[in-house]
C-alpha cells in the first residue's frame, strides 16, 4: 500500500467515526431529556445536546483534515514527543481510550501547523499538507522541518488554494493562514485589536477566525455574552455568512450597522450637509444637554397625605436628593428611580419615627403619590420623543447645542416640517445613531463579550459610540483599511476611532501581504495611494499569476457584454463593478445579450455574473471583475478615488478596466 493510500484508508475511518459521532449526539439529545435532575438543568444540558447534534449535523462539504504534525522525539517537542496528529476544521474523537483522529485548528498543539518553520521547527519533525479535490484526497507535501525544509511561498498545495476560483459565498483559510495571521487569530480574549489590512491580505476572514478561535477557547464566558460581527452591508453579510457554520460555529449575530440600530423605519434621506453633523462626535454633547435639561430642580416642598397623617419632605432635601442623583450620573432611567426610591426613603422614615409599619403595600402607595413630583422634576421620556423635539424646534437646539454647534450646522440639521408628534416623524439612517446615543443615555444596552467590526475605517464617531456601548465590558476587533474609506466621516487615523470606539488602549497591527489580489492589479491600485490622504503601507502581492487589461473603448455596453463573455470561459464569479447611475444601463445591455445575472450577494441559483454598484463593492471578491469606465466612478463622490480603489481590487484573478472617457491621471499609462 502507498502512502497515499494510507491517508486515503485514515480518511475513510475519520468519516466514520464522525458519523458515528452524529449518531451519538442525536442519541444524546433523546436521553438527556430524561436524565436531567431538575427544569432548569434539563433545559441546559438539552440545549446543549441540540446545539452539538446540529453542529455536526451541518458538517461542511470540505475535508476532515487538510494537515498533520509529526513530532520528533527530541525534548523541544515536549510532551508530544514522537506523536502525530492529524489538524482539521473540526474536533473529531478516536476510540474509546484513543487520542482523538483529528485534532480541531483552534486547540494549543494546532498553532504548530502554522507557526513552526525551519528556523524554529517548534518540536515538529514533519508537516504534512494535503491537497483536495471536493472530499476526495489527491495528493500530499511534506515539508521535513527538522532537516530545515520549509516551503514557504513555494508550497504548491498552500499557491493552489489560494488561487482557487471564488465560486459562492466566502470560504474559511484554516489550511493556508499564514504565521502573521495566526498571532491575530489567537490573541487573547483581553485583548483589542487593530488590523489595517490592504485589499486581499485576509483580514475579514482574520476576524472570522478570531471569532471562531475565541469561542472554542473562552466557550463558557462568551455564551453569556456573545459574539456580535457588524458588517458594512447586507451583500457583505450573504458572501461570509458560510465562514463561521463551516468552522463549527453557528450561534454567532451578524448584522449590520444599520439593522443593529433599527430604532424606527427609515423613511427620510438627509443630505450629506445635515448627515455629516449627526454622525459627529459632538451630538453626543448635544443629546446629552438635550435629555438631562429637562431634569428640573424642585421649587416647592412635597406634601404627601397618609390617612391621617400628611409627610413632607422640605424643599432642601428634595434639591439635595436630585443635585445627588446627578452627580452620581448614572444612567436617566436609572435616576429616575433612584429619585423616586430616596424620596420615598425620606417619608419612610417620618412614618417609622411616628411609629407607623411600612411594608411593601405602603412603599407602592407611597411611589404613586410621588409620581407627580417626580414627573415634574425628572420626568419620563422617550429617545424618539428627546430627538424629534431637538429635530424639531429650533429653540431647543439653540439651548442644547449653544458654543457646540454653529448656526449653520444647527439649521443643517433642523427639520423644516416638524411633525405633530414624535410618533409621525419621518426617520433618517443618520437619526437611528441619534436615537441610539438617547437610548443608552436612558438604559445601558446588552453588552457583548467581543464584537468584530469590519470594513471600520467607514464609520462615523457617533456609530463608533453606539458598538462602543454594546463592547464596554468586552473586547473588540477591528477591520479595515483607511485607504478605502468611502463616506464623508471616514477614518484618516485609526487612533481616533479607537478612542471613540472605547479602545484606545488596542494595537494596530498592518498586514501587508496580499494573498488573494494578483500583483498586476495590487500595483495598479498602489497607483492611487498616494492620493488617497492617508498614511498606509503600500500592498505587496503574493500571487504572480492573473491578468489585467486596461483598454479605452468607443461603445462601453458593447464593450463590457464582450469582456464577460471571454470570461464566462473561464472558471470562477465575475462582477461588472460600475458607477451607480450605470449599473441599470449595464445590466440591461447583458440581459439583452443573453447573460444571466445574479444579484449581488447572491449565492445560489447557478448564475455566474454580477452587476455590482460601485458603492456596494466593498468587502466583495470576485475571480473576474470589469470595472466600466473609472472616471464616472471617480466623478460620482467626494471621495471617488477611494471607491475606485475599492473597486480595482475586487478582483482574484483577473481584471479588465474599460474605459471611453479619459482614465483619472494617477492610472494613465496603465
Amino acid at each position: 500500500m502507498t502512502l497515499l493510500e494510507d491517508e486515503k484508508d485514515y480518511l475513510a475511518r475519520c468519516e466514520t467515526a464522525l458519523r458515528r459521532m452524529l449518531d451519538g449526539a442525536r442519541l444524546n439529545v433523546v436521553v438527556g431529556e430524561r436524565v436531567a435532575g431538575d427544569r432548569y438543568s434539563a433545559e441546559r444540558l438539552g440545549r446543549h445536546l441540540k446545539s452539538l447534534a446540529k453542529e455536526l449535523a451541518e458538517e461542511p462539504d470540505g475535508p476532515p483534515f487538510f494537515g498533520r504534525l509529526d513530532f520528533g522525539s527530541g525534548p523541544a517537542a515536549g510532551d508530544h514527543r514522537a506523536q502525530r496528529y492529524y489538524i482539521g476544521r473540526r474536533h473529531i474523537s478516536g476510540d474509546a481510550g484513543q487520542q482523538p483522529m483529528v485534532i480541531d485548528w483552534r486547540a494549543p498543539v494546532s498553532r504548530a501547523f502554522y507557526r513552526a518553520g525551519a528556523r524554529d521547527p517548534q518540536g515538529v519533525a514533519v508537516r504534512r499538507r494535503f491537497g483536495w479535490a471536493g472530499r476526495t484526497l489527491t495528493g500530499f507535501e511534506d515539508e521535513r522541518l527538522d532537516r530545515g525544509e520549509d516551503l514557504g511561498a513555494a508550497s504548491r498545495i498552500v499557491t493552489a488554494e489560494i488561487e482557487r476560483p471564488r465560486v459562492g459565498p466566502m470560504r474559511d483559510i484554516v489550511a493556508t493562514i499564514q504565521p502573521e495571521q495566526d498571532e491575530l487569530v489567537r490573541a487573547g480574549l483581553e485583548d483589542s485589536i487593530c488590523v489595517q489590512g490592504a485589499p486581499g491580505t485576509g483580514k475579514t476572514a482574520v476576524g472570522l477566525h478570531r471569532a471562531a478561535y475565541l469561542l472554542y477557547a473562552h466557550r463558557q464566558r462568551l455564551e453569556r455574552g456573545g459574539v456580535l460581527v457588524l458588517g458594512p452591508n447586507h451583500a457583505f453579510l450573504g458572501y461570509i455568512s458560510a465562514v463561521l457554520p463551516a468552522l463549527g460555529e453557528v450561534d454567532v449575530e451578524q448584522t449590520t450597522m444599520e439593522r443593529l440600530l433599527a430604532h424606527a423605519p427609515i423613511r427620510q434621506v438627509d443630505g450629506e450637509a445635515a448627515a455629516t453633523v449627526k454622525h459627529d462626535a459632538r451630538m453626543a454633547d448635544v443629546l446629552r444637554r438635550a435629555l438631562y435639561g429637562r431634569v428640573r430642580r424642585p421649587a416647592e416642598p412635597l406634601t404627601v397625605p397618609d390617612g391621617s397623617y400628611r409627610w413632607r419632605v422640605p424643599q432642601e432635601d428634595l434639591r439635595r436628593i436630585v443635585d445627588d442623583t446627578r452627580r452620581e450620573a448614572p444612567p436617566y432611567a436609572v435616576g429616575r428611580e433612584r429619585v423616586l426610591s430616596r424620596t420615598v426613603a425620606a417619608l419612610r422614615r417620618q412614618a417609622e419615627a411616628r411609629g407607623q409599619t411600612t411594608g411593601a403595600a405602603w412603599t407602592r402607595k407611597m411611589g404613586r403619590a410621588v409620581t407627580p413630583f417626580l414627573d415634574a422634576v425628572w420626568p419620563a421620556v422617550r429617545p424618539h420623543e428627546v430627538v424629534a423635539e431637538l429635530l424639531g424646534d429650533p429653540a431647543a437646539l439653540a439651548r442644547a447645542a449653544d458654543g457646540t454647534l454653529t448656526p449653520r450646522e444647527q439649521a443643517a440639521i433642523t427639520w423644516a416640517r416638524p411633525p405633530r408628534t414624535f410618533k409621525s416623524a419621518r426617520w433618517s439612517t443618520a437619526d437611528t445613531v441619534l436615537i441610539d446615543e438617547v437610548a443608552g443615555l436612558l438604559e445601558r444596552p446588552r453588552s457583548y463579550g467581543h464584537v468584530i467590526v469590519d470594513e471600520a475605517q467607514d464609520l462615523s464617531a457617533m456609530q463608533c459610540r453606539a458598538v462602543a456601548r454594546r463592547s464596554e465590558h468586552g473586547s473588540i476587533t477591528v477591520l479595515g483599511d483607511l485607504a478605502q474609506g468611502t463616506t464623508p466621516w471616514a477614518a484618516r487615523d485609526w487612533r481616533e476611532r479607537l478612542a471613540h470606539l472605547g479602545k484606545p488602549e488596542a494595537q494596530v497591527i498592518a498586514l501587508t501581504t496580499g494573498f488573494r489580489v494578483p500583483s498586476d492589479v495590487v500595483a495598479l491600485a498602489n497607483r492611487l495611494l498616494g492620493a488617497l490622504k492617508v498614511d498606509v503601507p503600500p500592498t505587496r502581492s503574493f500571487r504572480t499569476d492573473g491578468r489585467l487589461r486596461v483598454e479605452e473603448v468607443s461603445d462601453l455596453p458593447h464593450a463590457t457584454v464582450a469582456a464577460v463573455r471571454d470570461a464566462l470561459r473561464h472558471d470562477g464569479s465575475i462582477a461588472v463593478v460600475a458607477a451607480d447611475a450605470a449599473v441599470e444601463r449595464l445590466a440591461a445591455a447583458l440581459w439583452n445579450a443573453g447573460v444571466t445575472i445574479a444579484e449581488a450577494g447572491e449565492t445560489g441559483g447557478g448564475a455566474r455574473v454580477t452587476v455590482v454598484p460601485a458603492t456596494m463593492a466593498k468587502g466583495l471578491e470576485y475571480d473576474h471583475v470589469v470595472v466600466a469606465e473609472p472616471a464616472e466612478i471617480v466623478g460620482a463622490e467626494e471621495r471617488g478615488l477611494n471607491r475606485l480603489y475599492v473597486v480595482l481590487t475586487r478582483a482574484v484573478s483577473r481584471l479588465d478596466v474599460l474605459h471611453r472617457r479619459p482614465l483619472p491621471p494617477q492610472l494613465t499609462g496603465a
